[in-house]
């Protein structure tokens, strides 16, 4: 049988006091009904402010509160983190003088010190490869020249989880480790990992 169409019996006769009295809507399910309470309107409002908050949140309409928006706030926060990790500077990194290290065998020296401590456990310790791609052929993934392994081995690759060792290792430990990577070309270790990369002539 088809449901009867409801019917508004609400009953907004003021009590004694002037309250509105509760309203029972008149329609029933299994013998149960019930009031139309509308929510509160701090409720609503609250409400309100939420989405309107949200939209100029998402915009980045600043500022809203503190701050010139949250795009601004992030940019700020990245200067401020570059700022208290710089670079490393007062070591000269030109191709020349990282080929001069190559030649050192003090530089070379420290350079397996740290290569040994940092990058074997990804790169191997005779450089043939193992989660990271092998050093010792003539494949690279991110620049082969002397100058750009040492931008990889600096600012890392994150994607690959290769840390960015500028951040935690010394200028000097930097370049001779690169320039030790650099002396292990052609090194034929056995059993290293398939190239990876694109071909770069030496």
């Amino acid at each position: 049988m088809a449901e009867s169409p409801k019917r508004d019996t609400r009953d907004t006769t003021p009590d004694p006091k002037g309250r509105t009295q509760d309203r029972l809507i008149e329609h029933s399910y299994d013998g149960i009904q019930e009031y139309d309470n509308p929510m509160p309107r701090w409720w609503l409002t609250t409400f309100a402010l939420t989405i309107i908050f949200s939209v100029l949140y998402v915009l980045n309409i600043g500022p809203i509160g503190a701050g010139k928006g949250w795009i601004a706030d992030y940019e700020a926060d990245m200067k401020a983190f570059a700022a208290a990790h710089p670079a490393p500077s007062g070591n000269d990194v030109s191709e020349g003088a990282l080929l001069a290290l190559v030649g050192d065998q003090k530089a070379l020296a420290a350079g397996k010190s740290t290569f040994d401590a940092y990058c074997a456990s990804c790169h191997r310790q005779d450089g043939g490869g193992l989660i990271g791609p092998s050093l010792v052929d003539n494949y690279w993934l991110h620049g082969g020249k002397i100058t750009d392994i040492y931008k990889t081995v600096v600012d890392g690759v994150l994607a690959k989880g290769m840390p960015p060792w500028g951040k935690s290792l010394k200028p000097e430990q930097l370049t001779a480790v690169v320039a030790y990577v650099v002396s292990m070309h052609g090194s034929n270790p056995p059993n290293p990992k398939a190239p990876q990369g694109e071909l770069v002539t030496p």
